[in-house]
């Protein structure tokens, strides 16, 4: 829900827009990437209640295989209410936890699968997750990694990740100083091939042995809420590798993705086409004619979309 401004106890305000959407790291992610034209697939178990149907229906939506995502009988999806506020261009998120569907384990993965991708994309490591990047990169694929919140594991883990594009709270909790080129360097020298830290509005920072460092200004935009813009950076990104782009060139492309997802309600109603990206990326110009039909669709109620 886009309000004005968040209110104080005992206050009502007006709700300018309202929307049901998916969300989620990857699961927002590898929707950008499937608006880009990649071909998607995604592994992972939901509940068999409204909230995953609705999941589930959405990926369908974005032609991402679902042969791998399970529903599971009785158990339930979580469910967020997100408050985002046009005074700070913020949002506010009231959390159900985790939900009760239990996550997927390593026996339900399909190994076929997972050595048959190009890129793995994940969020977080878990046991189940570092088995299955092992088989992933055994055959060939590489490890992308939405670092979006710091963790030991993902220090501990960081020689698997290929592609580790992280957040600015992770480089907050790395280092203390804003020598970005030389920390970019020391991430880079523990394993990742391209390292890549975004700065919100201030854009983001990164580093590859092939392009060297470099820096990205955000794009600006009439931003209408900020929900899911890193998600959909990654999604970008990821995209844009697949499409041969370099890491710098990756940055920028990502960076006009998730500039044009801001300029609409909730974290995937403004997910633009390649098409979309290309044509602002040439003229500054956003094509808004099938974004505000995808304003419309996710209007509707949960039970008609």
């Amino acid at each position: 829900m886009n309000v004005d401004h968040l209110p104080t106890p005992n206050q009502g305000v007006r709700v300018n827009a309202s929307s049901w959407q998916g969300g989620g790291k990857v699961a927002s992610g590898i929707v950008a990437s499937a608006r880009q034209g990649v071909s998607c697939a995604i592994m992972g178990a939901l509940g068999d209640d409204i909230f995953g149907k609705f999941c589930y229906k959405d990926f369908q939506r974005h032609n991402i295989n679902v042969d791998n995502m399970i529903l599971r009988e009785g158990q339930f999806t979580m469910f967020n209410v997100i408050l985002s506020d046009r005074e700070t261009m913020g949002r506010s998120i009231l959390g159900t936890g985790a939900g009760t569907a239990e996550p997927i384990r390593y026996e339900e993965l399909n190994e076929d699968f997972l050595k048959n991708t190009k890129y793995f994309y994940i969020a977080r490591f878990s046991d189940v997750v570092i088995k299955a990047c092992h088989v992933a990169k055994q055959a060939g694929a590489k490890v992308f990694i939405d670092a979006d919140n710091y963790s030991d594991s993902l220090m501990e883990n960081i020689g698997l990740i290929d592609v580790f594009v992280a957040s600015e709270f992770v480089y907050d909790a790395l280092f203390q100083d804003k020598n970005f080129e030389e920390n970019c360097k020391t991430i880079a020298a523990k394993g990742p091939s391209i390292v890549v830290f975004t700065f919100g509005e201030k854009g983001c920072v990164g580093y590859s042995e092939e392009t060297g460092y470099f820096e990205i200004p955000a794009f600006s935009v009439d931003a209408t809420d900020t929900l899911g813009a890193g998600d959909v950076f990654h999604g970008g990104y990821l995209a844009a590798l697949v499409y041969g782009m370099d890491a710098k060139e990756s940055a920028r492309y990502a960076s006009a993705v998730s500039a044009i997802k801001c300029t609409r309600i909730g974290g995937r109603s403004g997910i633009p086409t390649k098409e979309m990206v290309e044509k602002f990326l040439a003229t500054g110009e956003i094509d808004y004619t099938e974004l505000d039909q995808r304003v419309e669709f996710y209007k509707r109620g949960i039970h008609y979309v």
